[in-house]
């Protein structure tokens, strides 16, 4: 299931449950439980799915880079793997139809349906990032898709399942940095496997060199800290809502350490942007929800 991928599922969904509490939405447990669930279910979903299509496809082969997985190693056969798949999706499906009837009070309402209408969308984003006869992950699509739905559609989504609206575009702008982070992860990923996934599938890493890979990387977390500045000051703060600045150094050393890095050796910064960005998540939000308990 890829555990250490979960907190970065979580990073945007938290932060955006803290955002929306700080805006003034009441605290509706049920709801808050079934979002985490349901982005629980949709990341470990998109990793088995991953996984199996990786497989079929013979991109996870014995010259992996990164740690063996289930049926790489012969763990679980193909017909057993499918079944779990098959469970997540049950599970996501069940977790997202009790996330949106807690929410709204009708939910054959157009707000609830289009929220419905949104987690069908994501577990298919989920499922054919490798899977299916053109998957996008092939195709070096997967920077926008992982843009989209780890960044604007976790942090605003789980926003609007409390407070039922948006109330300024500003909000985009954590939403984006978070976004910006993930796909950051998914490129020290990509720059890892370099050598493994030329024969197989496109990349940006691939497209555009490891040297251009690392600019890119760089711009991604500095852009992600920008969008996050300039929310903190059209906000109006105060010096709570900067509690989120203790992570830079950690971000500073994992550039650092990108650029130092090649190969099997990047694969210890994956792990060290998942959960620093999960700390930032929760700092800003935490910073932001400190008026509260005033």
């Amino acid at each position: 299931m890829r555990l250490r991928t979960l907190p970065l599922s979580l990073a945007g969904v938290v932060l955006g449950i803290m955002l929306a509490c700080a805006d003034g939405a009441p605290v509706n447990v049920p709801v808050i439980v079934f979002i985490i669930t349901t982005t629980l279910c949709l990341q470990i979903l998109s990793n088995l799915s991953n996984e199996l299509g990786d497989f079929l496809r013979g991109t996870d082969d014995e010259e992996r880079k990164g740690p063996k997985y289930a049926l790489q190693s012969g763990g679980l056969e193909v017909k057993e793997f499918k079944t779990l798949i098959f469970v997540f999706v049950v599970l996501c499906c069940v977790n997202g139809l009790a996330m949106t009837w807690f929410s709204f009070p009708d939910i054959l309402e157009i707000e609830p349906l289009m929220i419905l209408l949104l987690g069908v969308f994501a577990i298919q984003a989920a499922m054919k990032y490798t899977l299916g006869k053109n998957p996008y992950g092939y195709r070096g699509l997967g920077d926008i898709f992982v843009f989209t739905f780890f960044g604007l559609v976790s942090v605003l989504g789980a926003f609007f399942m409390l407070r039922h609206t948006i109330p300024s575009w500003v909000y985009l702008l954590p939403a984006a940095s978070i976004g910006l982070l993930s796909v950051g992860v998914l490129n020290v990923n990509n720059i890892r496997d370099m050598s493994t996934d030329a024969g197989t599938r496109v990349t940006v890493p691939l497209k555009i060199g490891e040297w251009n890979a690392k600019i890119y990387h760089t711009v991604l977390v500095a852009g992600a800290w920008v969008c996050i500045v300039a929310f903190t000051l059209l906000r109006f703060p105060d010096p709570w809502h900067w509690l989120y600045v203790v992570t830079l150094p950690i971000y500073i050393m994992h550039v650092i350490g990108v650029w130092r890095k090649s190969g099997r050796e990047l694969d210890s910064e994956l792990p060290k942007l998942v959960m620093t960005t999960f700390l930032f998540s929760i700092l800003c939000g935490t910073g932001f929800m400190a008026f509260l308990w005033r």
